[in-house]
């Protein structure tokens, strides 16, 4: 599927999440596809992660282009949960990273590693192509 090929090749997923008092918040993050989930690093202390323990509903969005016919995108509703296992945090923070670093070593990397105390695993329940 060309969505899939898609979701994997593309490094931005806006994620939008809504708090307590039912304000919405987007905000672009790096991502990991597997085996039909989304999975994010982040930390506990995030809007994000403190409104998907609030509410676990959220909305997503994955896109490119600017003009036809080269506009392509994904977008969809799930929900989330937080993963705050340790032992499951880092692994799967090791992942996301290395899709985005040349090297785990690199300072960037190694800060936002110890930052990612969870990862926000998203289950979508509905998806929805677009193309121009």
């Amino acid at each position: 599927m060309k969505d899939r090929h898609f979701i994997r090749t593309q490094k931005i997923l806006r994620i939008a999440t809504v708090n307590s008092r039912g304000i919405p918040h987007i905000v672009p993050v790096w991502y990991r596809y597997i085996k039909n989930k989304f999975y994010i690093g982040t930390n506990t202390r995030t809007a994000k992660a403190r409104n998907i323990r609030h509410n676990p509903k959220v909305s997503f969005c994955i896109d490119t282009g600017v003009s036809s016919p080269d506009i392509f995108g994904v977008m969809g509703v799930g929900r989330a949960k937080l993963i705050l296992d340790n032992n499951r945090v880092k692994p799967i923070a090791k992942k996301i990273l290395c899709r985005y670093f040349k090297s785990l070593k690199d300072k960037s990397a190694q800060y936002l590693l110890s930052d990612t105390d969870c990862i926000i695993e998203i289950t979508p329940k509905k998806i929805a192509v677009w193309k121009f």
